[in-house]
């Protein structure tokens, strides 16, 4: 998305026989094999998912391919990231501080970070990053509450953002999107463009691209010497390639690769537990034929969650409760589990007065793996409610500019689980530039500000269970389950990331064994 919430691809679940790989260091990563001291050389050769008519090299564009994602993630960094310890750690930036009401944070940028170039990387250039990030179409989703105006530079090395209010979480809420690139870059250069990341573009062509190491990395040691990113248009494609010895790894191949691999001595199968959410959106907005939160209710009810994930996850994933936001700490275990009862469904459809003659179009893509199979058997089953429904396929470009964050009722996915709150600000606050629902509920927005602007940890947290549990009674989401990712990998390949979203394709840490 925005970043786009398609940004962070990841896909349904599978895994077999193979060994589970186990997190072996705070980066969340994961080691198999006998040879466990990391190496320096090689080059890791990567099959990611896109399609040619999605491709950008835009930092702050619509990233719609995983494969250019993974490039962009790769090459320019971001100020904070996903983290194993905690949901976020530093990455261009290595420290921050907030003001005693939480609206002014103050970035400290890693000492010693250059550009590919070899020039330095100031705070200039990161603040005119950032403006130019917020300026795009989605600015407002990726910076919330944070004007071009006040984003300012204190020296070299500081970057100063000031919020329109009180917001303690604004760090993890600049993770994903905030790519740097070099002062006053041009449109027509972005492509070439140096950024600060662990790898250096070497070249980039319809998709496919390879990346070379940056020996002079502020975050580390990169021991691959290269990293060659191929494009697949369908997850069978890239799984074929990777069981055929054409790549080293296979990233969000699908329980149909995992379970076609698990016999396989040669490939480790690595499962990242509860790694994306794919929701149907119910369009809350008046003159919806959802606007009603019965028919939303209703819909929800009437959906067996336990046969979606063992038939569209292979059972590779866990049962969801429609609260975005699964993998965060706060997490409100205690919201009952909402299970399906189809008498009351049907008693809230007719006091709604819903009408259970007309067909309603499901809009759904193959963006990723089972996602169009979640659509059509959502339609099987709600039909046991007397909802009929049909599904209809869009081609990746087609959707985002006709379906997503218009339509009435649509498929939807996210690869970063981490945080209710990151959901909220994206895409559940009133106005925000991912709201995929029309959602506008003044209780949300108000608990949402009370969440944000709370300063203790514990408190924080009590306050979130307030804000989920009104998501839980009256969002636009129907959230059945989350899926486990799946990545296919060579036997050869050490220490791969295990984290979901953004830190899934942290690759800088990757090594080859003989």
């Amino acid at each position: 998305m925005d970043f786009t919430r398609r940004q962070v691809l990841s896909t349904g679940a599978g895994i077999g026989a193979a060994t589970l790989l186990s997190a072996c260091d705070s980066g969340g990563t994961a080691s198999s094999g006998t040879e466990n001291k990391p190496r320096r050389g090689g080059t890791l050769r990567v099959g990611a998912l896109g399609r040619a008519s999605a491709i950008t090299r835009d930092p702050h564009g619509n990233q719609g391919n995983e494969s250019d994602y993974l490039v962009i993630a790769l090459v320019h960094d971001t100020l904070t990231a996903p983290g194993a310890k905690t949901n976020t750690t530093g990455r261009l930036a290595t420290s921050w501080t907030a003001s005693d009401d939480l609206r002014t944070w103050r970035f400290t940028l890693a000492e010693g970070a250059a550009f590919h170039d070899g020039s330095p990387v100031t705070a200039d250039d990161v603040v005119w990053s950032l403006r130019r990030l917020r300026g795009t179409p989605a600015g407002a989703a990726r910076l919330p509450g944070v004007q071009a105006a006040d984003i300012t530079a204190d020296g070299k090395r500081t970057v100063v953002l000031v919020s329109d209010y009180a917001n303690a979480e604004l760090p993890l809420l600049t993770r994903l999107s905030t790519f740097v690139l070099r002062k006053d870059t041009g449109e027509k250069e972005l492509d070439k463009a140096p950024g600060t990341g662990p790898f250096a573009l070497d070249w980039y062509r319809g998709g496919n691209a390879r990346l070379v190491r940056n020996e002079h990395w502020h975050g580390g040691t990169v021991l691959l010497d290269a990293i060659e990113v191929t494009m697949f248009e369908s997850p069978q494609a890239m799984a074929n390639a990777m069981l055929a010895g054409q790549l080293d790894l296979a990233s969000n191949a699908g329980a149909v690769a995992g379970r076609s691999a698990a016999s396989r001595k040669d490939v480790q199968v690595v499962r990242r537990p509860d790694d994306m959410a794919m929701p149907i959106v119910m369009r809350t907005a008046k003159g919806s034929p959802f606007a009603d939160p019965r028919v939303r209710e209703a819909v929800r009810l009437a959906v067996d969650r336990q046969a979606m994930v063992k038939q569209v996850l292979s059972g590779y994933g866990t049962v969801a409760n429609d609260v975005l936001g699964t993998a965060d700490p706060a997490y409100a275990e205690d919201i009952a589990q909402r299970t399906r009862d189809l008498g009351r469904a049907g008693r809230l459809l007719k006091e709604a007065g819903f009408d259970l003659g007309r067909t309603y179009d499901l809009v759904t893509t193959e963006d990723i793996a089972g996602l169009a199979e979640s659509a059509t058997l959502f339609a099987s089953q709600v039909r046991e409610a007397g909802i009929k429904v049909k599904v209809v396929k869009q081609e990746s470009g087609t959707f985002y500019d006709r379906t997503w964050l218009k339509g009435d009722l649509y498929t939807t996915y996210w690869g970063t689980n981490d945080s209710v709150v990151f959901f909220a600000s994206k895409t559940l606050v009133t106005g925000a530039g991912q709201n995929e629902a029309g959602f506008s509920d003044p209780g949300f927005d108000a608990a949402y500000r009370k969440v944000i602007g709370t300063r203790d940890p514990a408190a924080r947290t009590a306050e979130l269970r307030t804000l989920q549990q009104i998501e839980h009674e009256r969002s636009g989401y129907l959230l059945w389950g989350m899926a486990d990712g799946i990545d296919l990998a060579a036997a050869r390949v050490r220490d791969l990331p295990r984290l979901p979203g953004y830190g899934r394709v942290q690759l800088e840490r990757v090594w080859l064994a003989r």
